[in-house]
């Protein structure tokens, strides 16, 4: 049996000290482990991302180097057609079993995919058995990450208190994109002070992997000591037996929200993170070690500006942050990429990425909150978690996969049209939804 909210509190507080006190630091060590673990996910995710420039030779025949990323870039985009089973399997287990539980399976899994790779023979020595086995281990990732990202937006903004619930869930978008950055960083520590060009395509490239498993393990075990929260345990309560999915069906509204306030979100996020790195190199011609330098520099970027948007949702709403990022995404996305792919200075290509991420930080930084906050407890992290992993795996997902091809046959630039289209049909719905800050379902 799960230990009460006061139980909680007393184990954590030392004797004398005040119940707020002890309740805020309950909270944080809540908030810090959640968030390790997330990033650790995210982490063995985007290694694949980082590291693709540097493997894709290992998995796939000799031939031209674009082909050889748009594959690696088709498999990245399998891992995301499993997100919504992902989402739905440890959703359920969220809801009926707790967060807890699921948190820890999703990580632990995360940890079964990344060994897989580091551990797969490359193309020469089995064949076209490299390809299957990285697809394979591309889908548990994929499931992984399918199950983390709503479980993880549940228990981040149920363990926070109300007045600083976007500041303290935004903490899943600094993880998340964390968990990016730190990539970046192996991968510059291994250019720049350990391995040759030659060395990293040949077998530097599984280091990441090996890496990202061993971390997965760490986060299992650090997960299995959280303490579940108060809305799940009230909402045990009253359990009927009924399925998740059906459960969830009952929202068609909130399903439905779910998946257009994602849509030109998640498809500008992965624009600026997974496929910005090619972007770079192949369009933008910087070398390895500037492509490198500028996107970890704006990712860091990104991560800083998570938590300072999160709080800014705590005094004017969720919407407003939402509207904005609607706005400008859809006047200035054409304007910035072009100029991007116009420009062959490292510098230039910095602030116009930054420029960016002042406008995309304006959804990622309290997308996750917004959505949890549109569910009951019973239901919520299979409600998040479905309809934001299907529409993931749709725009998100597939960004890079779109970007490259329409690079490939000539035309580039249809990608900047066909990423303002997203982002302007998310703004139709920002703009017609209720502020979940005014009219949230958290109510412990």
């Amino acid at each position: 049996m799960e230990p009460s909210s006061a139980a909680a509190v007393a184990e954590l507080a030392p004797a004398g000290e005040p119940g707020g006190l002890a309740d805020m630091r309950r909270r944080i060590k809540a908030i810090f482990i959640g968030s390790v673990g997330n990033l650790v996910e995210w982490y063995d995710f985007y290694a694949y991302a980082a590291f693709a420039l540097y493997f894709a030779k290992s998995f796939f025949p000799a031939g031209d180097e674009l082909v050889q990323q748009l594959n690696a870039a088709l498999l990245f985009a399998a891992g995301f057609i499993v997100r919504p089973l992902g989402g739905w399997l440890f959703g359920h287990i969220a809801d009926r079993y707790g967060r807890r539980t699921s948190l820890t399976l999703s990580v632990a899994l995360m940890c079964l995919g990344s060994m897989v790779i580091a551990l797969t023979p490359n193309y020469d020595t089995i064949g076209f058995a490299a390809p299957v086995i990285l697809g394979f281990a591309r889908i548990l990732q994929g499931l992984s990450l399918g199950g983390e990202y709503g479980t993880s937006a549940t228990y981040l903004s149920e363990v926070a208190d109300e007045k600083n619930r976007g500041f303290y869930s935004s903490f899943q978008y600094v993880t998340l994109i964390g968990g990016q950055l730190c990539a970046i960083m192996v991968l510059m520590a291994l250019q720049q002070l350990f391995l040759t060009p030659e060395q990293l395509r040949a077998w530097g490239w599984r280091i990441p992997f090996a890496i990202g498993g061993l971390l997965a393990i760490i986060a299992a075990v650090m997960r299995r000591n959280l303490h579940e929260t108060e809305s799940f345990i009230e909402a045990k309560k009253k359990q009927t037996g009924e399925s998740s999915i059906r459960e969830m069906f009952r929202y068609p509204r909130e399903v439905i929200l779910v998946v257009g306030l994602t849509m030109g979100g998640t498809a500008a996020f992965y624009t600026y993170t997974t496929y910005m790195q090619k972007f770079l190199k192949l369009s933008v011609k910087l070398t390895d070690t500037q492509t490198t330098t500028v996107t970890a520099s704006s990712l860091l970027l990104a991560l800083i500006l998570q938590p300072i948007y999160g709080a800014i949702s705590d005094r004017i709403g969720r919407k407003w942050l939402l509207i904005g990022f609607g706005v400008c995404g859809t006047l200035f996305t054409i304007p910035l990429l072009s100029a991007l792919q116009a420009t062959h200075d490292a510098m230039t290509a910095f602030l116009l990425i930054a420029a960016a991420w002042m406008i995309v930080s304006g959804y990622t930084s309290i997308n996750a909150v917004v959505k949890a906050e549109l569910f009951p407890a019973g239901v919520r992290a299979t409600g998040v978690g479905v309809p934001y992993a299907l529409t993931v795996s749709i725009f998100g997902g597939t960004a890079e996969s779109i970007a490259l091809w329409f690079k490939s046959i000539g035309h580039e630039n249809w990608f900047y049209f066909y990423l303002t289209g997203c982002i302007a049909c998310s703004l139709l719905v920002y703009t017609f939804m209720r502020d979940t800050k005014k009219h949230s379902a958290i109510t412990t």
